[in-house]
């Protein structure tokens, strides 16, 4: 996966809203999704971050437009408004907007499949151990891991709950948030907003 920010020029394009144009993000065709299978997508982050949160792997969706937690019904855009780390809704288009915000994102594993359950733990185990170095090389303050599930396997911490981790990654600190998946029904909007309004809180205070 590429360390680089993806290119972005102007004033980032509004979020739509209601009564926008249905087909102003065109959804990517089913060839299109198809096609995006193990494409890599690139990071968005900076050195010096507040928060780099870190997906399981690009889905489908993701590979297809170039954007993070893209595909429709997935919650971690809103959850990201609510939780307070952004001003207003983002589109997932914006995601270059995150830097300025003290925000980034990247993936534990860097190829896109259909469901994360198609990765094997081996390439959890590895995504971990490239996150480590990725980490001490741009030095965020806290990385947010948005899985529980992965975040146990990868970094083999089988009894690892939600929120602050014990231990750190490299210079940061380390949470632990639910996966804002559509199909997680274990959290509804609400509380995965609760959930990265704790995190927020963590960070506001140092």
């Amino acid at each position: 996966m590429s360390d680089r920010r993806r290119p972005g020029g102007g004033r980032p394009e509004a979020a739509p809203g209601p009564g926008a144009p249905a087909r102003r993000h065109p959804r990517p065709s089913r060839e299109q999704l198809a096609a995006a299978a193990d494409r890599l997508l690139p990071d968005v982050i900076a050195p010096g971050l507040d928060v780099l949160f870190v997906g399981i792997n690009p889905g489908l969706w993701s590979a297809a437009t170039g954007w993070h937690f893209a595909r429709p019904g997935n919650r971690f855009w809103p959850a990201l408004h609510r939780g307070g780390f952004t001003p207003r809704l983002l589109h997932p288009s914006e995601q270059d907007a995150l830097p300025a915000l003290g925000l980034g994102i990247t993936n534990m594993v860097a190829r896109a499949s259909a469901r994360a359950d198609e990765l094997t733990a081996a390439e959890l185990v590895d995504g971990a151990a490239t996150l480590t170095a990725k980490v001490e090389r741009y030095r965020p303050r806290w990385v947010a891991v948005v899985g529980v599930t992965a975040y146990r396997i990868g970094f083999t911490r089988p009894k690892a709950g939600f929120g602050p981790q014990p231990e750190t990654l490299g210079p940061a600190r380390l949470w632990v948030l639910p996966n804002p998946s559509g199909l997680n029904a274990h959290f509804t909007p609400e509380t995965l907003g609760a959930a990265f309004a704790e995190l927020r809180a963590a960070v506001a205070a140092g």
